[in-house]
């Protein structure tokens, strides 16, 4: 274990300097069409809307990230796809849109054989869980910009203007129904894997916690898609959702202004206990970068918490309270 405690910020990515940039650059986008295909939302929620009539086509766009250098290592890139597919329907899920279709964004600094199939067949797999299609995209052979690839996308869903899930009907007393992740997701790599590199492990060692499989596959476990939340939306009166990535538990903060206090956190997967070790991260930031075993998270009336939480695999972790984000005894600031 190093006995320094490593921080996302030390390992090259600073979520406070990160959103002065973002800041900066939306400050400078002023730009808005009117009539037909108007923005619905200003910029900052989990996905854009725009006007289409009786519906929202709603938009999001990301990649995979520094995910992609252990699937290189792992010379295994099956997996990545699906999280490149995930971590846009994801963020569509959040405000209660249903994806319908994809096009992706693949730079490569050279082309190999063998390669281009396995993005692919996680690209189609990712496609097929959130029922959607892949229409179309972009390659680029970038060898002076691009060390290895990078792998992005973009994703339009659609949604009943009536049916907006922005979290503005949150309140006070709602509960908090976590689902489970399963494993990092494809957030935080940056730290992930400078614990690793002081750690003395290697990506091909056997994990700890199951000597069955390899730290490095145990890493690329693709990112969970949460296709069954437009099923919970469908049945219930659902106030708020979220999509837990980057930042961790400050990702709420999009959702509402009130607080959220999870009295009962989904417990952490083993990777999160391993690389928490491993790093000697403390509790605050691993709860500020990682999503820490629950990847999605539903607010509702208390009455239907208990059945939404049975439909998702998930269960009630929380409730809405004034201010503040608390796990247990812990304030996410």
């Amino acid at each position: 274990m190093n006995e320094k405690h490593l921080t996302y910020a030390e390992s090259g990515v600073d979520i406070k300097k990160e959103e002065v940039t973002i800041r900066a650059l939306t400050s400078r986008m002023t730009y808005r069409r009117s009539g037909l295909g108007a923005p619905l939302m200003e910029i900052g929620h989990y996905a854009g809307l725009i006007d289409f009539g009786e519906y929202a086509l709603a938009l999001t766009t990301d990649g995979v990230g520094s995910k992609v250098l252990i699937a290189n290592e792992m010379k295994r890139w099956n997996t990545v796809g699906i999280d490149c597919i995930a971590m846009n329907v994801n963020d569509l899920l959040a405000i209660g849109a249903e994806p319908i279709s994809f096009v992706d964004y693949l730079a490569v600094e050279s082309h190999s054989q063998g390669f281009a199939e396995q993005i692919g067949e996680g690209l189609t797999k990712g496609a097929e869980i959130s029922r959607m299609t892949i229409v179309g995209g972009e390659t680029a052979t970038l060898p002076e910009i691009v060390k290895g690839f990078d792998l992005a996308g973009t994703c339009l869903g659609m949604v009943k203007k009536e049916a907006i899930i922005t979290g503005k009907r949150v309140q006070q007393g709602d509960v908090i129904v976590g689902i489970p992740s399963s494993g990092v997701h494809s957030n935080g790599y940056t730290l992930v894997r400078k614990i690793i590199e002081k750690s003395g492990y290697s990506y091909h060692d056997p994990f700890p916690y199951d000597r069955s499989t390899t730290i490095g596959d145990e890493l690329l476990i693709p990112t969970r898609i949460y296709i069954e939340v437009l099923d919970v939306i469908k049945e219930f009166d659902v106030h708020g959702l979220a999509h837990i990535t980057g930042s961790g538990l400050l990702k709420l903060k999009r959702v509402t202004n009130l607080g959220f206090n999870f009295y009962d956190p989904i417990e952490p997967n083993a990777i999160f206990k391993f690389l928490q070790e491993e790093g000697n991260v403390d509790d605050l930031e691993m709860y500020r970068t990682f999503n820490m075993g629950m990847g999605f998270i539903l607010i509702l009336p208390e009455d239907d918490a208990e059945k939404a939480a049975e439909m998702t695999g998930g269960k009630i972790v929380g409730r809405i309270v004034e201010s503040g984000i608390m796990v247990l005894d812990l304030i996410i600031t």
